[in-house]
């Protein structure tokens, strides 16, 4: 599959990148909001982003048919619900993205 992984923090998109990779993906950075995007399966977005967190790209990744996974802190409640409302997918944790994301891809795999 492919991953494009929005994230502006570099030690996130580095681990995510290197996770992403060693599961049998292949993961692009994004890392400012453009108008297009690489074709890709999956969509990983962070809600703590100032730069890249926002319901339009939601919108825009909705229209290309990309499954969307979103996380933040589990102590920013608001945030995940945000994520919520917004229309993503998988609404997780950064530590359920950090040690769940192979299950969390083999869900999406099998749904």
């Amino acid at each position: 599959m492919h991953i494009l992984v929005f994230e502006d923090n570099l030690i996130w998109s580095e681990r995510l990148r290197k996770t992403i990779s060693a599961l049998g993906h292949q993961a692009t950075i994004v890392s400012r909001l453009k108008p297009n995007y690489p074709e890709a399966d999956i969509a990983i977005l962070n809600f703590g982003s100032d730069t890249l967190w926002n319901p339009e790209l939601v919108a825009n990744l909705k229209s290309q048919n990309l499954i969307l996974i979103g996380h933040a802190g589990h102590k920013e409640k608001q945030k995940l619900a945000e994520g919520r409302e917004a229309g993503i997918d998988h609404v997780v944790t950064n530590s359920e993205l950090t040690f769940k994301l192979d299950q969390i891809i083999q869900r999406i795999s099998a749904s």
